[in-house]
Protein backbone atom coordinates (compact mmCIF):
# COMPACT_ATOMS: atom_id res chain seq x y z
CA UNK A 1 0.00 0.00 0.00
CA UNK A 2 1.16 3.82 -1.01
CA UNK A 3 2.35 5.69 2.43
CA UNK A 4 -1.16 7.85 2.71
CA UNK A 5 1.06 10.35 4.42
CA UNK A 6 2.66 11.04 0.98
CA UNK A 7 -0.15 10.16 -1.04
CA UNK A 8 -2.17 12.87 0.97
CA UNK A 9 -3.18 15.95 -1.19
CA UNK A 10 -5.65 18.63 -0.96
CA UNK A 11 -9.11 17.27 -3.15
CA UNK A 12 -11.22 20.45 -3.47
CA UNK A 13 -14.00 18.63 -5.55
CA UNK A 14 -16.11 15.50 -3.85
CA UNK A 15 -19.06 12.90 -5.37
CA UNK A 16 -22.42 13.76 -4.05
CA UNK A 17 -22.15 9.84 -2.06
CA UNK A 18 -22.13 10.39 1.53
CA UNK A 19 -19.13 8.85 3.81
CA UNK A 20 -20.47 5.78 5.61
CA UNK A 21 -20.71 5.94 9.46
CA UNK A 22 -17.76 3.84 9.54
CA UNK A 23 -15.49 5.55 7.76
CA UNK A 24 -16.80 8.55 9.85
CA UNK A 25 -15.77 6.99 13.65
CA UNK A 26 -12.27 5.71 11.92
CA UNK A 27 -11.57 9.20 10.55
CA UNK A 28 -12.73 10.43 14.91
CA UNK A 29 -10.11 7.57 16.02
CA UNK A 30 -7.48 8.49 14.69
CA UNK A 31 -8.03 12.28 15.40
CA UNK A 32 -7.95 11.38 18.92
CA UNK A 33 -5.04 8.97 18.65
CA UNK A 34 -3.17 12.35 17.92
CA UNK A 35 -0.88 13.36 20.71
CA UNK A 36 -2.02 15.80 23.20
CA UNK A 37 0.52 18.46 25.56
CA UNK A 38 0.17 16.74 29.01
CA UNK A 39 -2.55 14.44 27.57
CA UNK A 40 -5.08 17.44 27.91
CA UNK A 41 -7.04 16.41 25.20
CA UNK A 42 -8.56 19.46 24.55
CA UNK A 43 -10.36 19.29 21.43
CA UNK A 44 -13.72 18.66 20.19
CA UNK A 45 -14.82 17.14 16.90
CA UNK A 46 -17.98 18.58 15.13
CA UNK A 47 -19.93 15.87 12.05
CA UNK A 48 -21.89 17.69 9.62
CA UNK A 49 -23.72 15.83 7.83
CA UNK A 50 -27.05 18.36 7.25
CA UNK A 51 -27.00 19.81 4.11
CA UNK A 52 -28.70 23.08 5.24
CA UNK A 53 -25.21 23.10 7.54
CA UNK A 54 -22.80 22.68 5.07
CA UNK A 55 -23.81 24.99 3.38
CA UNK A 56 -24.27 27.83 5.64
CA UNK A 57 -20.80 26.74 7.13
CA UNK A 58 -19.16 26.31 3.46
CA UNK A 59 -19.95 29.87 2.88
CA UNK A 60 -18.57 31.27 6.25
CA UNK A 61 -14.95 32.10 4.74
CA UNK A 62 -13.71 32.55 0.90
CA UNK A 63 -11.54 29.26 0.59
CA UNK A 64 -14.39 26.89 2.60
CA UNK A 65 -17.07 27.30 -0.36
CA UNK A 66 -16.31 24.15 -1.77
CA UNK A 67 -19.22 21.36 -1.86
CA UNK A 68 -18.61 18.22 0.05
CA UNK A 69 -21.16 15.66 1.67
CA UNK A 70 -19.33 15.83 5.23
CA UNK A 71 -17.48 18.67 7.48
CA UNK A 72 -15.63 17.43 10.59
CA UNK A 73 -14.91 21.04 12.68
CA UNK A 74 -12.01 20.43 15.52
CA UNK A 75 -12.51 22.84 17.87
CA UNK A 76 -9.81 23.56 20.39
CA UNK A 77 -12.01 23.85 23.94
CA UNK A 78 -10.19 25.89 26.53
CA UNK A 79 -12.17 24.46 29.77
CA UNK A 80 -9.15 21.35 29.12
CA UNK A 81 -6.65 23.53 27.83
CA UNK A 82 -3.21 23.44 29.56
CA UNK A 83 -3.10 26.84 33.04
CA UNK A 84 -1.77 30.70 31.86
CA UNK A 85 1.31 30.67 29.60
CA UNK A 86 0.77 27.18 28.12
CA UNK A 87 -2.90 27.78 27.30
CA UNK A 88 -2.02 28.09 23.28
CA UNK A 89 -0.50 24.25 23.34
CA UNK A 90 -4.39 23.48 22.32
CA UNK A 91 -3.30 25.04 18.91
CA UNK A 92 -0.78 22.09 18.69
CA UNK A 93 -2.97 19.51 19.81
CA UNK A 94 -6.13 20.52 17.18
CA UNK A 95 -3.43 20.71 14.64
CA UNK A 96 -2.25 17.13 15.47
CA UNK A 97 -5.66 16.06 15.51
CA UNK A 98 -6.31 17.45 11.98
CA UNK A 99 -3.25 15.91 10.25
CA UNK A 100 -4.38 12.59 11.43
CA UNK A 101 -8.30 13.10 9.63
CA UNK A 102 -6.31 13.77 6.65
CA UNK A 103 -4.21 11.08 6.98
CA UNK A 104 -6.44 8.47 7.87
CA UNK A 105 -8.96 9.98 5.21
CA UNK A 106 -6.34 9.23 2.51
CA UNK A 107 -6.12 5.72 3.62
CA UNK A 108 -9.79 5.06 3.81
CA UNK A 109 -9.31 6.36 -0.24
CA UNK A 110 -11.52 9.09 0.53
CA UNK A 111 -10.42 13.20 -0.80
CA UNK A 112 -9.92 15.39 2.16
CA UNK A 113 -8.93 19.34 2.46
CA UNK A 114 -8.05 21.33 5.15
CA UNK A 115 -9.59 24.65 5.59
CA UNK A 116 -8.01 27.41 8.27
CA UNK A 117 -9.98 29.19 10.84
CA UNK A 118 -8.39 30.02 13.49
CA UNK A 119 -6.88 32.42 14.09
CA UNK A 120 -9.06 34.50 11.70
CA UNK A 121 -11.40 36.48 13.99
CA UNK A 122 -14.39 37.16 11.69
CA UNK A 123 -14.50 33.30 10.27
CA UNK A 124 -14.06 32.10 13.73
CA UNK A 125 -16.68 34.69 14.73
CA UNK A 126 -19.25 33.11 12.10
CA UNK A 127 -18.82 29.36 12.48
CA UNK A 128 -19.36 29.61 16.38
CA UNK A 129 -22.13 31.43 15.74
CA UNK A 130 -23.58 29.01 13.20
CA UNK A 131 -22.92 26.36 15.65
CA UNK A 132 -24.11 27.69 18.71
CA UNK A 133 -20.58 26.88 19.75
CA UNK A 134 -19.54 28.51 23.69
CA UNK A 135 -17.23 30.98 24.90
CA UNK A 136 -14.60 28.62 25.72
CA UNK A 137 -14.45 26.55 22.45
CA UNK A 138 -12.52 28.26 19.17
CA UNK A 139 -12.86 26.44 15.64
CA UNK A 140 -9.30 25.62 14.56
CA UNK A 141 -10.26 23.68 10.65
CA UNK A 142 -12.75 22.98 8.87
CA UNK A 143 -12.11 19.73 7.29
CA UNK A 144 -13.91 18.85 4.05
CA UNK A 145 -14.28 15.28 3.14
CA UNK A 146 -15.96 12.98 0.82
CA UNK A 147 -15.40 10.64 -1.94
CA UNK A 148 -12.91 12.41 -4.52
CA UNK A 149 -14.01 13.37 -7.91
CA UNK A 150 -10.26 14.37 -8.69
CA UNK A 151 -6.75 12.72 -8.27
CA UNK A 152 -3.86 15.54 -7.44
CA UNK A 153 -1.11 13.41 -8.11
CA UNK A 154 1.01 12.98 -4.77
CA UNK A 155 4.43 14.85 -4.28
CA UNK A 156 6.76 14.32 -1.27
CA UNK A 157 7.54 17.97 -0.85
CA UNK A 158 10.85 16.86 0.30
CA UNK A 159 13.37 19.37 -0.37
CA UNK A 160 17.62 18.91 1.20
CA UNK A 161 18.07 22.76 1.20
CA UNK A 162 15.99 23.47 4.34
CA UNK A 163 17.63 21.28 6.30
CA UNK A 164 20.56 21.42 8.38
CA UNK A 165 21.84 18.19 9.64
CA UNK A 166 23.92 18.60 13.46
CA UNK A 167 26.07 15.37 13.44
Amino acid sequence: MENPILKRRSVRKFKETPVSREMIDKLLEAAMAAPSACNKRPVDFYVITDEEKLQEISMAGRFTRMKAPLIILVVGNLKRALPLQLADYWIHDAAAASENILIEATALGLGSCWCGIHPQKRMMQKVSQILGLGEKQLPFSLIKIGHPDEFPEPHSGYDKSRVTFLE
